[in-house]
């Protein structure tokens, strides 16, 4: 728990948890234990227990959830105008040599596989944000350390720029290939992207930041690699 008051909670999500419930979870999710503790009835506020946004099951970080109704329409408000600013950090193959830039190309549910999302002409809006933080040296590969800044919320939105723009994030089973994800677990058992800071306006007219360091097992992923100048 990173914050809570009467109106709000600010969660620091662990890798490995489902937020919200489907029929193919079988594990308990977020939605569930958030259900019991804050004593909902049915599944709760705007039909998920409060819950505004999401973050993948791997993906670890600041996650933002409503205690009230009032509160869940007003942050969902806040999402939908894109005044919600959120930060990722993220560890990518390849050195990103354009230090700074923008992802801007639509993404969604691929026609052909309806589980999958992808880059896809007709597609919803996505624009993200990227900057370089460090590079890092395995062997003779090359790694990027990125933040970045996501304007549009969209399904796997991060993941899907990062492989289009030919970087994709280490150990990500989904974009990154099952040979190369499978080399990664050797070094990072787990997708290297973390969900860092968010700023809102809290329903109390106050403009709020909070962040999340980054975990100890992605920390300890960045050990294992040789860091090199950023010049």
């Amino acid at each position: 728990m990173i914050f809570e008051d009467e109106s709000l909670l600010v969660l620091d999500k662990p890798a490995g948890i489902v937020v919200n419930r489907a029929e193919t979870t079988k594990d308990e999710t977020l939605q569930d234990w958030l259900e019991g503790y804050l004593k909902l009835k049915d599944r709760g506020i705007g039909g998920r227990a409060g819950i505004v946004h999401r973050l993948d099951k791997e993906t670890s970080g600041v996650l933002i959830v409503a205690k009230t109704k009032e509160v869940f329409e007003n942050l969902q408000a806040q999402f939908k105008a894109r005044k919600v600013k959120k930060e990722y950090i993220a560890l990518v193959h390849g050195k990103v040599e354009i230090k700074t830039g923008t992802i801007e190309v639509p993404v969604g549910r691929l026609p052909w596989n309806r589980e999958r999302f992808g880059v896809l002409p007709g597609g919803r809006v996505a624009e993200t944000e990227y900057r370089v933080k460090e590079y890092y040296k395995k062997e003779e590969e090359d790694f990027s350390l990125l933040t970045l800044k996501p304007k549009t919320g969209r399904t796997h939105q991060i993941r899907i720029h990062l492989k289009y723009l030919g970087y994709p994030i280490v150990s990500d089973t989904f974009y990154t290939g099952r040979k190369r994800a499978r080399a990664d677990r050797q070094w990072c058992p787990r997708l290297f992207l973390h969900a860092a800071k968010i700023a809102f306006k809290h329903p109390a007219n106050k403009k709020r930041e909070y962040t999340s360091e980054l975990p100890r097992e992605l920390s300890a992923c960045l050990r294992k690699l040789s860091p090199l100048n950023l010049t």
